[in-house]
């Protein structure tokens, strides 16, 4: 018996894939490539979106930037944030004190207090913040513990307050993600649908590129810390990716390698297997957070707090007993492919 052929369910099908590949041609062949760089934050940024009838943001992205850095570089003696550490109430002028704030006590308690932004006097005494001379003996670290947690903070919308005189706000593991999240709104207000913004390293993609597919971000090799080798390559479409690790940002004292991450709880550098951490997450905010958080916890633990977080996906890089190793969470799987 002849098997009967769905002719209505056919035509759709096939009306379905010409539109498509219409749609397909006329993207790729009427979007124009617009590519900007810039410096920003003490790094570089990158954007690039398309547009039918190109337009260049920069002067507009430019300007967003240096209000973000008025409001959240610690090396800014009179950004707002500079301006809170040295007093103890201080009113939010621009919008986005209060953003990363607010963010910052989410991860916070979803980590168990292992994200922490008032690492800021652990972070001057290893000799990391803004004045690197700035470094204590480690037998006085400890006594610095008493001005570390969010809990010593107050805020809301309009104001930030402080219940020590010595606690002290550090945002560079989280504000670098929020500009980028900053300059992607002000593309999506100007209409853009398909971009990726890009500032020292830290990566939110939307929509597709000039070939109609997600937007190619590289993962770098933690084992070249001098030269840049990637260790996979990923396809990124509606999703921010930020990578931390250990692997540039230490210095070697007394023959000791001193790293930049801070564990909160103990108040000493952290190291251990975990060679760096790639968070994939709806916003750059949120993965350059969790990035993070996850240096800090190290891989084990990262792994047990994955299976409870949906939201977020993770490539992970760590040595086990000598020998490099990777775990990619199954969400990521289809989007991401180790370089050779």
């Amino acid at each position: 018996m002849r098997p009967t052929i769905n002719k209505s369910a056919l035509f759709t099908l096939i009306l379905v894939l010409v539109i498509s590949g219409i749609y397909w041609y006329r993207k790729t062949n009427s979007l124009k490539l617009v590519a900007l760089q810039g410096e920003t934050m003490g790094t570089t940024y990158n954007v690039k979106y398309l547009q039918q009838n190109p337009v260049s943001f920069q002067k507009q992205i430019d300007s967003v930037l240096v209000l973000f850095n008025q409001s959240l570089s610690t090396y800014d003696p009179d950004s707002e944030i500079s301006r809170f550490n040295r007093d103890s109430v201080f009113v939010f002028k621009l919008p986005y004190f209060y953003p990363v704030l607010k963010k910052s006590k989410e991860v916070f308690e979803k980590t168990s207090g292992f994200f922490d932004p008032t690492v800021m006097p652990l972070v001057k005494a290893w000799g990391f913040g803004p004045n690197k001379k700035d470094t204590l003996p480690p037998t006085k670290i400890d006594s610095l513990l008493q001005f570390v947690g969010m809990d010593k903070l107050n805020f809301d919308e309009k104001q930030v307050s402080k219940t020590k005189s010595g606690v002290q706000l550090d945002f560079n593991a989280i504000a670098q993600g929020y500009g980028v999240d900053v300059v992607a709104e002000l593309l999506e207000q100007k209409g853009i649908k398909d971009y990726m913004v890009e500032i020292g390293g830290e990566v939110l993609a939307k929509g597709t590129n000039q070939e109609g597919k997600g937007w190619k971000i590289g993962v770098d090799d933690p084992r070249q810390s001098e030269r840049t080798e990637l260790k996979a390559i990923v396809s990124l479409e509606n999703k921010a990716l930020v990578t931390s690790g250990n692997y540039r940002k230490f210095y070697i004292k007394d023959g000791k390698r001193y790293v930049h991450t801070i564990n909160p709880k103990t108040g000493y550098p952290e190291t251990h297997s975990l060679l760096s951490a790639t968070v994939f997450a709806k916003n750059c905010m949120t993965a350059d957070a969790y990035a993070t958080a996850f240096m800090v916890i190290g891989f084990e633990k990262t792994l047990e707090f994955i299976k409870k977080e949906k939201d977020l996906d993770v490539y992970l890089i760590y040595d086990d007993q000598g020998t490099m190793k990777t775990y990619v969470s199954e969400g990521l799987k289809p989007y991401l492919q180790e370089a050779e």
